[in-house]
């Protein structure tokens, strides 16, 4: 499996960059599918690999010759897009080119050998199992052996590494250095950006200060940049007061807390260094010198004016709150005077006492609430200053990271510097000691450098060779599948004007006939045309069956024989319905959603399970297309018997095998007679040399000695047979257990067929409830019906129905289990229900009932009157009749083993009936 890690360039912009992906190679499309990580559910996209070109660069002298370098490469897809994908190594791309290409060519290959069917895709061995694979195209014969002679000279061997193949999936993405700088710089820039936007008015005059190699001196402020100061100070006396005793910066002064700085740009400050000579003083001696002094002396100033803002806000505040008391006095006084002088005249002195009470509580409460909102606007106040307190350390943040950024440049310049002193003063050492030695040095090293340029080009050259070589090829391949085609359409043209042709003769004359009915040209035209149409078509050439169109093959794609050998009316019947399958298919084929949607829903599966859901059960309902049929009914077997497998030993299905050929079992010769009568018209069961019969055989012994209460029903060979078509034979045993043990009923293949019975009396009661006129038509002329319906749930529909049909029932039987039957079988007469209703006698409708599903054709009809006309259709309605009718057929089972025992003793003491003997008697 081609997948691994590789990172893409995507994005616009300032994001544009390489970005990891994991890319896995589907075979089916030639598609190259990429994903954010290996357990992701869906792909972000896919690159087309069977229509794109490879290319790739060789980098500059000396900057990627090692091997464990990232080296990229491009996609170029139809119409002038660009991928670029780069690898973990140079290894890893030369490995990925090496793949694709030889992914690109064998794919196109395939598509050059396919079958002309149209339904028939290159479908690869690893999706394909069963016999129906065996039909399958191969790998196209090379046509042109130079070319792949050339090809496997130009190619150039390398492996992988461990961040190419399924193994990579448990190891983390990849990160390129270039990824690291890009996001820290993207990151760097985001909290920039967003530190700039918490900035506000007057706040864009704070501005980070540092002092780089060439700026160490102060600059005394201006009288506007005191005014701004004072203001600042004025506006954060609370927030200083709010922050006291909480976090304190662990730096020795506050950066952007000193406005009066000289503010100049940074780039101006770093470019500044040089035009300074060495004479300038460093900065550890300026900090310890003058600097640190200035910077202690403002400290110091700035403390002492916060202690005094102190001391006068907390004067004011009890100024304000022994005026606030003052006036309350002065307002209770006023009150008790107006109260007394007024109002007390005449009043009891126990409720003065108490209006007196209510006063002072008044108060009180008033006071409360006083006390409540200042400590509401203490907190309120409490809470813009940790705001404000946020906001100044995010800025902080900003312009600390700001300064080691330019610390950073500063540090990079000095050594660049003193790197530079140091290689001109070894080379002048150098120079003057040996002169020579150092010219042949610098000769080996350029020598060095040319071969590994040149090794790169040598690979480069081989590549872009082997590409040129393959894509023309590949455009000659094109150009020959597009004169084929015409030639085919040529011949399809004149075909269908001879028949044309004779058909208006044949119109014509039965229009207006000039001669008698004898010798009449219609008898001779519609003669030919019989002739023509059952003509054997003789064998040809592989490089000119192309040119001859096929429309009906002698066996379908499942290996089913379409038009049969013996009689010429039945010859002409099959062979006008296989033309009208043929219309079907095609018709089909030109809306491509179905197949789109499977493609995509099973593109998402590459790095996961499969797992049941309603998109997954709606695309089953649609039909399993061909090449992903195998890997659908395996996980639909799976599914169903997790459980008997999980429980079972290593080899279960050998080891039962194995009992079943080295000791005699009862069901052994029965399942003998029956193998060639199983699906004598497919071809992998027509023989007894057949490649099918001898995996039917094993696949009903382990199942007879698993189920030795079955052994071998008849039907059961033709279950087998039809999983056999896609599975292998430990599969279709495992397809076998799910059919009998899980879907079925209990007794269903038994000797009584007890399970099967109850069904026909439940499929009669649903056709009463959904079909009511058809049920009354059957039952007004005595025709019972289930007479045909026991086989079609004895053996899903296997010989009643044409194979297109038969496997898109068995898509969903597989899936859903047994009500699909009950579906599918209400929907076949539904199909035909007014053909049956204008049939007005027991044996014509009897005999119409016998062959009329193969006169059903149009698959997606009957699915959507099985899937939706015949909503709804509960499974535990069908539940509750199967348990209804089950007592019901044992009541009579019951009666009939009394009637039967009561007849054996009658006969055992009669002289005249001792010679009556039973089937079954006979049998035995």
């Amino acid at each position: 499996k081609l997948c691994g890690y590789l990172q893409k360039l995507s994005g616009k912009g300032p994001l544009r960059g390489f970005r990891s992906r994991w890319f896995v190679f589907d075979p089916r499309r030639c598609y190259l599918y990429y994903f954010k990580g290996p357990q992701e559910p869906l792909p972000l996209g896919h690159l087309d690999i069977a229509s794109a070109c490879f290319s790739y660069h060789q980098p500059e002298a000396g900057a990627a010759a090692a091997g464990d370098e990232p080296a990229a490469f491009e996609v170029h897809s139809p119409g002038g897009a660009v991928t670029v994908l780069k690898a973990a190594t140079r290894q890893d791309m030369t490995y990925w080119l090496q793949e694709l290409q030889q992914k690109r060519w064998e794919y196109c290959n395939n598509l050059d050998a396919a079958k002309r069917d149209s339904r028939t895709s290159p479908t690869p061995s690893d999706f394909s199992k069963g016999l129906v694979a065996k039909d399958s195209p191969g790998t196209l014969g090379i046509q042109n052996a130079s070319a792949e002679r050339a090809r496997n000279i130009l190619a150039v061997e390398t492996s992988p590494t461990d961040l190419v193949g399924e193994q990579a999936a448990s190891q983390p993405a990849p990160v390129q250095a270039s990824a690291i700088n890009f996001s820290l710089k993207q990151w760097s820039t985001e909290i920039k950006n967003s530190m700039s936007s918490l900035r506000k008015g007057s706040n864009e005059n704070r501005k980070s200060v540092f002092y780089t190699t060439e700026e160490w001196e102060l600059l005394d402020p201006t009288p506007k940049d005191l005014e701004d100061s004072m203001a600042l100070e004025e506006k954060r006396k609370h927030v200083a007061e709010g922050n006291k005793g909480l976090t304190s910066s662990a730096f020795p002064f506050d950066f952007g807390r000193i406005p009066h700085k000289a503010r100049r740009p940074l780039k101006e400050m770093i470019g500044s260094s040089k035009n300074r000579t060495s004479s300038d003083s460093s900065p550890t001696e300026w900090c310890s010198g003058s600097g640190s002094r200035l910077v202690s002396e403002l400290q110091l100033k700035y403390q002492s004016q916060q202690e005094e803002l102190e001391k006068l806000k907390k004067d004011l505040l009890s100024q304000k709150e022994l005026v606030r008391l003052l006036q309350q006095t002065v307002r209770s006084s006023q009150y008790d005077k107006y109260f007394a002088s007024h109002l007390c005249e005449g009043v009891p002195k126990d409720t003065l006492e108490l209006l007196h009470q209510k006063d002072d509580q008044i108060l009180g409460l008033n006071n409360q609430l006083e006390k409540l909102n200042l400590e509401k606007d203490s907190l309120q106040q409490e809470v813009k200053n940790l705001k404000c307190k946020v906001g100044e350390l995010n800025e902080r943040l900003g312009m600390l990271m700001e300064t080691i950024q330019a610390k950073d440049e500063v540090i990079m310049k000095l050594s660049r510097q003193l790197s530079e002193c140091e290689d001109s003063t070894s080379s002048q050492s150098g120079a003057i000691h040996s002169p020579t030695a150092t010219c042949t040095n610098k000769e080996l090293q350029e020598l060095d450098r040319l071969k590994d340029n040149l090794q790169g080009y040598k690979t480069q050259n081989k590549f872009l060779n082997k590409e040129i070589l393959e894509l023309s090829a590949l455009r000659r391949n094109a150009e020959a599948r597009e004169r084929e085609w015409q030639a085919k359409y040529t011949s399809l043209e004149a075909k269908l004007c001879q028949i044309e042709s004779k058909y208006l003769i044949l119109l014509q004359e039965m229009k207006t006939p000039v001669c008698s009915e004898d010798q009449s040209p219609a008898r001779e035209v519609i003669t030919q045309l019989l002739e023509d149409a059952l003509k054997a078509e003789p064998s040809e050439q592989p490089e000119q069956a192309f040119f001859k169109p096929h429309l009906v093959s002698e066996y379908d794609i499942y290996g089913f024989q379409t038009v049969p050998e013996d009689d010429d009316e039945e010859k002409l019947v099959a062979k006008s319905r296989a033309l009208d399958l043929r219309s079907l298919s095609l018709s089909e084929n030109r809306e491509i959603s179905t197949g789109v949607k499977w493609e995509n829903y099973l593109a998402s599966t590459l790095n996961r399970e499969m797992m049941r859901c309603v998109e997954l059960k709606n695309l089953i309902r649609s039909g399993i297309p061909h090449e992903h049929r195998s890997k659908v009914w395996k996980w639909c077997v799976n599914l169903h018997v997790k459980k008997f497998k999980d429980s079972a030993i290593p080899g279960y299905f050998q080891t039962l095998l194995q009992k079943a050929l080295e000791k005699p079992n009862p069901a052994s010769k029965q399942i003998e007679l029956d193998l060639l009568r199983t699906l004598p018209n497919n071809k992998h069961y027509s023989s007894p040399t057949s490649e099918g019969i001898q995996k039917l055989r094993n696949v009903l012994l382990a199942f007879s000695w698993r189920n030795p209460d079955i052994g071998y029903c008849q039907g059961l060979n033709r279950l087998v047979a039809i999983a056999l078509l896609y599975l292998e034979q430990e599969d279709a045993f495992w397809c076998l257990v799910a059919i009998v043990e899980v879907f079925m009923p209990r007794d269903y293949y038994t000797k009584t067929l007890l399970g099967s019975q109850v069904d026909q009396r439940v499929f009669k009661d649903l056709m009463s409830e959904k079909l009511p006129r058809l049920h009354a038509h059957f039952e007004q002329y005595k025709v019972d019906y289930t007479l045909i319906t026991f086989n079609w749930f004895l053996v899903v529909f296997v010989d009643s129905v044409v194979s297109d049909i038969l496997f898109k029932i068995w898509d969903s039987f597989l899936y859903e289990g047994p009500k699909v039957i009950f579906r599918f079988a209400l929907a076949v007469f539904k199909y035909k229900e007014e053909e049956i209703l204008k049939l007005q006698d027991s044996m014509s409708i009897f005999k119409y009932l016998r062959y009329f599903t193969r006169t059903i054709l149009d698959a997606r009809k009957l699915t959507a009157i099985a899937f939706g006309d015949l909503n709804p259709f509960p499974l535990r309605q069908i539940r509750n009749r199967r348990a209804y009718h089950l007592e019901k057929v044992r009541l009579e089972l019951t009666e009939l083993e009394a009637i039967r025992e009561d007849f054996l003793r009658e006969r055992d003491t009669c002289v005249e009936k001792r010679d009556l003997i039973s089937d079954d008697e006979e049998d035995s």
